[in-house]
């Protein structure tokens, strides 16, 4: 069942929102006890009606960005979540105890470099000595080294800020920055609500891995469950895949957001939950190298250690591969 519902932050010390009212914080140690990005995986299994008859407690609590969310599963005040694949190299590598048990794949439109619409800046390589935001470790930061690699820049050719997106928000529109390197829903927020503009995205730049992860501790201890919440998940985006309008409609009502921002968000971006192949560990040795090479991971690692294939029975279930 889904616990009720509470406003309470999940740690005192970590940079975690306020959650609203249908994000549940973690009370028990029984059940399992997930990590969501605002209006992510929460909302579209609820969208897609994969939470009923759970045979498990499943507590939720909600963070802003995927920093403090890793922050919640190193101090194991949560059994796992979701995040991008740029966060999660940034953890693994800082020692932190979790795997990979399920990826995403998604287009990448929406993982974007931003600018105000007044801004003189009409592609990336016009951001040179400008000052750029991003959030550390995030996808937005790996989009950023991307970026610059292709236009053969180096980083110190920018001014490269380090923010959580409220921040990077408020100081883009302010004009404190010149720049805001982010993800949906930023994206399609900044853009339809407050005039802003691409001047760089995703497309072929970045990989658009995603990762379900969890603790080591919940791995030994609540695979069955886990395996559970994978098969759902990977339910509920297949059906959001199918059925762009109504979860938008949904995601709307919920996020108290104009529907225009997740018809936009959705209507170019599609999230399938794939096996851990041979694909997505190369892509993701990708990601982890392009860290590496700029000399900001604690250490390096190979991505098949990171990443648990024993779940990929649960995502061909959830896919309804026999």
């Amino acid at each position: 069942m889904i616990s009720s519902p509470t406003r309470r932050q999940l740690l005192a010390g970590a940079a975690a929102l306020a959650a609203p009212a249908f994000i549940q914080t973690a009370r028990a140690a029984d059940g399992l006890r997930m990590a969501d990005q605002r209006g992510n995986v929460q909302a579209v299994m609820q969208a897609a009606g994969v939470l009923d008859n759970l045979p498990y407690e499943l507590i939720w609590s909600e963070f802003a960005a995927a920093a403090p969310l890793i922050e919640a599963v190193n101090a194991g005040a949560v059994d796992g979540g979701n995040v991008g694949d740029a966060p999660f190299t940034f953890g693994f590598a800082a020692g932190v105890r979790m795997k990979a048990i399920a990826v995403s794949r998604s287009s990448q439109q929406g993982t974007a470099i931003l600018v105000n619409d007044d801004s003189p800046a009409r592609k990336f390589s016009d951001l040179a000595g400008k000052r750029v935001a991003t959030g550390r470790g995030s996808v937005g930061h790996f989009l950023v080294l991307m970026a610059l690699r292709q236009a053969r820049m180096d980083v110190s050719a920018i001014q490269l800020t380090f923010l959580q997106p409220a921040d990077a928000k408020a100081a883009l529109l302010s004009g404190s920055i010149d720049a805001w390197s982010t993800w949906e829903p930023y994206t399609s927020q900044l853009e339809l609500l407050n005039h802003g503009r691409q001047v760089a995205n995703g497309v072929g730049l970045t990989p658009g891995l995603g990762y379900q992860i969890a603790t080591d501790a919940a791995i030994a201890g609540k695979r069955p469950m886990l395996e559970d919440f994978v098969v759902r998940m990977t339910r509920a985006r297949k059906w959001a895949a199918t059925h762009p309008k109504e979860y938008a409609a949904f995601w709307a009502r919920l996020m108290k957001f104009p529907e225009a921002v997740p018809q936009q968000w959705f209507g170019r971006t599609r999230i399938d939950i794939v096996p851990a192949d041979d694909a997505v560990f190369r892509d993701e040795q990708g990601v982890i190298d392009v860290y590496a090479a700029a000399g900001m991971l604690a250490r390096t690692f190979e991505a098949k250690t990171a990443i648990d294939a024993g779940f990929n029975a649960a995502v061909a279930r959830g896919n309804g591969v026999v």
